[in-house]
């Protein structure tokens, strides 16, 4: 085993997990999985690159861990993203026994640094996706972002109705959004203070 790459790993990993992910999004469960599924993921490398093993068992190995792993809990696409962020650190650790120690880490760096810059607020600033219930069943999508653009003052770019419900009179819809011009000014005169 490389240990100096072992080393690089753990120190990508828990920064990924606990410097970038759970200040941000602040679920422990997912940060502790990234760690376990990076370190899951470098042994296993790890352990397949010393064996005589055929490169096909190795590829489905991964698929059955990665595929057990999603279907067991709703991921958003940002979870996802971190998520396989450390599948990539960990196989990049696990197999650098055929790279330098420098391009290793300089790969690791470039996941890290991607997800911190597209995860920033400066980046994705004023964009949401939410899941509401609203209170109405409103079938016409025209009508429902009008009628959540009112109860909420964010701008509605789009909506899909997950579920309607006459029985109920609610209405569940996936939503993608911008702040409305009154959050905005709040957000900026709380920068300013």
């Amino acid at each position: 085993m490389n240990y100096p790459l072992f080393a690089v790993d753990l120190t990508a990993i828990g920064a990924l997990a606990f410097a970038l992910y759970y200040p941000r999004h602040r679920r422990k469960d997912l940060a502790v999985a990234l760690l376990g599924v990076n370190i899951g993921v470098f042994a296993v490398t790890t352990a397949l690159s010393t064996a005589t093993v055929g490169a096909g068992l190795g590829l489905g190995l991964f698929g059955v861990l990665s595929i057990i792993r999603l279907r067991s809990t709703e991921l958003s696409q940002v979870e996802v993203a971190y998520y396989f962020a450390a599948l990539a650190i960990g196989l990049i650790g696990g197999m650098g026994e055929g790279m330098s120690l420098g391009i290793a880490a300089l790969l690791i760096a470039a996941i890290i640094l991607a997800l911190a810059v597209a995860d920033s607020k400066l980046v994705m600033t004023g964009s949401s996706h939410m899941t509401l219930v609203v209170d109405r069943a409103l079938s016409n999508p025209e009508e429902l972002a009008r009628y959540i653009e009112r109860r909420t003052d964010m701008k509605v770019r789009e909506v899909s109705i997950v579920r309607l419900d006459y029985v109920n009179d609610s209405t569940m819809v996936d939503v993608r959004c911008s702040k409305g011009r009154a959050q905005i000014r709040e957000t900026k005169s709380l920068r300013a203070a």
